[in-house]
């Protein structure tokens, strides 16, 4: 006899296929693999895109070079063998997870990133982490606020924020905050020349990091605000909200158990995918403030023409924000019991 399960027939148990439930996190990683590649290879093809290369940049350098020393930088460099071929190489020494040669810095492209990373991933990561909650507080502060004039104040200041480029944000607050109070440094991650350990130590990369971060925190906490904001009222609006206030429950108790949890989804959603918008922000504050990080080792790579240096920051980059996804995608869970991580 057929089971009847909510007005659908389903077939007989005894007739249906068996299927493994695999998890949701090996799906995941499973799609991240041609992503990879296609990552590796459009870097590659579309930097070889570009006129010029490094040998062009060194004879420059050299004065009177000649086109035959060019040539014989070329073929130093391997930039004179044919395009696949150079692709070929490029990828066998990706899976041997091997970055190459920075030839301009006379060091492994490995070791130069590894260097700069944590300076860039601090700043990323406090800056997003900033944003979030204080966007998001915000603007579920703007949605169920009883005073029309704190949503106005919180729309119009988050509106403010979402314009302002980053660069003239970025040097008012050195104007204000360096130049005229001289409250906080204006460049740089430490201040040189002192050897501080411990809490000194730790205060001092503190202190220096303000300003980096709150100009890159600006723009972005402006975008959670307004989403939060969105997302709040389309939340409050719904069927179960309104059934949960008819139960008799309190107004904190709907907010905190009906209304925010079921409103941050699109928050995290959005988290997620800030890190490959941030990376290319970051590159601008870096600029402003000197902060040594990728995105200052980036742009020497590119006035070089180091393309290995820079594939190699293009890819650790994509890496690390594939892996942010993947762990945004699976913290949906924490958030959501509903979602079901396994197909």
């Amino acid at each position: 006899m057929a089971d009847i399960t909510l007005g659908r027939v389903s077939a007989p148990a005894e007739g249906r296929k068996w299927r493994p439930r695999v998890p949701y996190w090996l799906l995941r990683l499973a799609q991240i693999l041609p992503v990879v590649f296609l990552i590796v290879a459009t870097n590659f093809f579309l930097l070889r895109l570009a006129p010029g290369d490094m040998a062009d940049v060194m004879a420059g350098e050299a004065g009177a070079a000649s086109m035959e020393y060019a040539d014989q930088l070329r073929q130093q460099f391997g930039l004179d063998a044919p395009l696949l071929q150079q692709f070929l190489g490029y990828a066998g020494r990706i899976l041997q997870f091997d970055l190459g040669w920075s030839f301009r810095n006379g060091q492994s492209v490995a070791s130069l990133i590894l260097a700069r990373l944590p300076a860039t991933v601090l700043l990323l990561v406090v800056s997003l982490t900033l944003a979030a909650l204080i966007g998001s507080a915000l603007g579920a502060l703007a949605a169920l606020s009883r005073s029309r004039a704190v949503d106005f104040v919180i729309s119009t200041l988050s509106t403010f924020g979402f314009a302002t480029p980053l660069f003239w944000l970025g040097l008012m607050l050195i104007v204000l905050f360096s130049v005229h109070l001289g409250w906080l440094p204006s460049s740089g991650m430490y201040t040189l020349g002192e050897r501080a350990t411990g809490f000194a130590l730790v205060l001092d990369y503190a202190v220096h990091l303000v300003l980096p971060v709150l100009c890159l925190s600006t723009y972005y906490l402006a975008i959670y605000a307004r989403l939060m904001r969105t997302s709040v009222k389309e939340v409050k609006s719904l069927d179960f909200v309104r059934t949960a206030r008819a139960k008799g429950a309190s107004r904190e108790r709907t907010i905190f158990r009906h209304i925010l949890p079921n409103a941050v989804l699109p928050v995290v959603t959005l988290t997620g995918l800030q890190f490959g918008a941030l990376f290319s922000g970051s590159i601008t504050v870096e600029a402003v403030f000197a902060w040594p990080g990728l995105g200052q080792l980036a742009l020497g790579a590119v006035a070089s023409r180091d393309l290995n240096l820079l594939l190699g920051i293009l890819f650790v980059s994509s890496i690390f924000v594939l892996l942010v996804n993947f762990i945004t995608d699976l913290s949906y869970r924490f958030f959501d019991p509903r979602v079901e991580l396994s197909k």
